[in-house]
């Protein structure tokens, strides 16, 4: 692109002028630490500079002339395409985090603040800013032992901490710029994103939620994950979203499975007394016995105990008659009963 000079006044009667500038606007681009990109309204590539070869890997060379989409943001969402161009086309920034591609096929988070370039009152091209947002954050999340991530609004996240390797066997790379909620266990999909509702509506502080987490390898973690609006944060842009593995809930589980076993326990124990105390009334047999016959019904027939109590108690199977048992006889010398 070919340099731009400073204006020497300006254009306000009687302002000074102004003084003579060593520079021209494209040096003074070119210096900015933060990659600045320009194209137009289709997204074709007009200007980019030192710092967007250095953050994405492609030479100002090879970047113009090229749609923006096959050099940056290969996987935006249209939704988002349409959000940002509604927002330039009403003379408003828009400024985001989402997840970015270099040149080496690497994946990482960016915070973007895109302006509209107008020319007498009509939009005829977009100026983007962006900076590695893991830059900013990673100082901060990457000695937590907590896997932390940012999530815009839409679940999408933006950036993960190297945590969620530890805790989940997820690749940082693989979670960025994917849905946060495919992760979410489907029964806690709907608390989750009431939470999420509440924290984006009304920021300040909430307890925990507790939900289960899918790693990598199939099997669910239960976490404690804390949600912290940081929205209108400029460098975050975001939700923050710290997990932390649950130690009370999986012992609440454990505890809640011997109660359970225990009550199943209890519930065959009854039945099987009951089809006892049946049998033995019916055939005129003391108890042991008549849980005999139950068991060797069930021995062969390949059934519990417990099924064999149940059908004989409703009605579904019947034993048949047997011989009735008399009671023992008394040894010799001592009086019957």
């Amino acid at each position: 692109m070919g340099k731009a000079a400073w204006p020497r006044s300006t254009g306000l009667e009687g302002a000074p002028e102004m003084p003579n500038v060593p520079f021209s606007t494209e040096d003074l681009l070119a210096s900015i630490g933060q990659a600045v990109i320009a194209t137009d309204l289709d997204g074709v590539v007009l200007y980019w500079n030192a710092a967007a070869e250095d953050l994405y890997g492609w030479t100002a060379e090879e970047a113009l002339g090229r749609n923006i989409a096959t050099l940056t943001v290969p996987t935006m969402s249209e939704q988002m395409a349409a959000d940002i161009m509604l927002a330039l086309r009403t003379g408003a920034r828009w400024s985001g985090g989402f997840a970015v591609s270099g040149r080496d096929g690497s994946v990482f988070p960016a915070l973007v603040t895109d302006a509209g370039i107008h020319v007498d009152g009509e939009l005829v091209g977009i100026v983007g800013v962006s900076a590695h947002l893991g830059t900013a954050l990673r100082p901060l999340l990457e000695r937590s032992t907590d896997a932390a991530l940012v999530v815009r609004t839409d679940g999408i996240v933006t950036y993960a901490s190297p945590a969620v390797t530890a805790l989940f066997g997820w690749q940082e790379s693989a979670v960025m710029g994917q849905s946060f909620i495919p992760l979410v266990h489907p029964d806690d999909r709907a608390p989750l994103a009431e939470f999420l509702t509440q924290v984006t509506e009304r920021p300040g502080g909430y307890a925990p939620l507790t939900l289960r987490i899918r790693h990598e390898d199939g099997s669910w973690t239960w976490v404690e994950a804390a949600l912290t609006n940081l929205l209108d944060d400029p460098v975050v842009r975001g939700v923050v979203c710290n997990l932390h593995r649950s130690i009370s809930r999986p012992a609440q589980e454990r505890a809640e499975e011997r109660i359970a076993q225990l009550q199943r326990a209890l519930d065959s124990r009854v039945v099987i007394e009951q089809a006892k105390g049946f049998l033995a009334a019916r055939e005129g047999t003391v108890p042991d016995l008549a849980f005999e016959r139950l068991r060797s019904h069930a021995r062969a027939h390949d059934l519990s105990v417990r099924e064999v109590a149940q059908r004989l108690l409703d009605g579904e199977l019947d034993l048949g008659p047997t011989a009735r048992t008399s009671p023992p006889t008394p040894p010799h010398g001592t009086k019957g009963s």
